[in-house]
């Protein structure tokens, strides 16, 4: 008795998903570093000698710049745990298996968004 509904990819899609999984959580990471050091870093580029006015709006540029690193940073840890938790998922093989429908997500979706757990379909109910 043969379907023509796949149940879960095969264990050659999945270790095609895994290499590329793998390759943006060592992106992620590397990006992740950069926005941490960016907002651990003083950035004391010496304007000590400037006029205060100057170094006020210097120093309310450097807070938003912080911060903005600092979410940006954020955003990137969720990814790489995104990304951690498809890896799982992998290994479980219940990759690639949409958490409403129950059905395959498509996988160009899951070749752009590897860390996706909703089909276009479920994606669309929710609006």
């Amino acid at each position: 008795m043969s379907t023509d509904v796949k149940e879960r990819y095969s264990d050659a899609d999945l270790a095609e998903f895994k290499a590329l999984i793998q390759q943006k959580i060592e992106k992620a990471q590397e990006q992740l570093e950069i926005y941490q050091n960016a907002y651990k870093n003083d950035g004391n580029n010496g304007t000590d000698d400037t006029s205060p006015t100057f170094k006020a709006f210097e120093e309310g540029s450097e807070t938003m710049s912080k911060e903005a690193n600092s979410q940006l940073a954020i955003r990137q840890e969720k990814f790489i745990r995104d990304l951690k938790n498809a890896l799982l998922r992998i290994q479980n093989k219940t990759y690639g298996i949409c958490r409403v429908t129950g059905k395959l997500i498509a996988k160009e979706r899951l070749l752009l968004v590897p860390h996706a757990t909703l089909s276009i379909e479920a994606k669309n109910m929710q609006k």
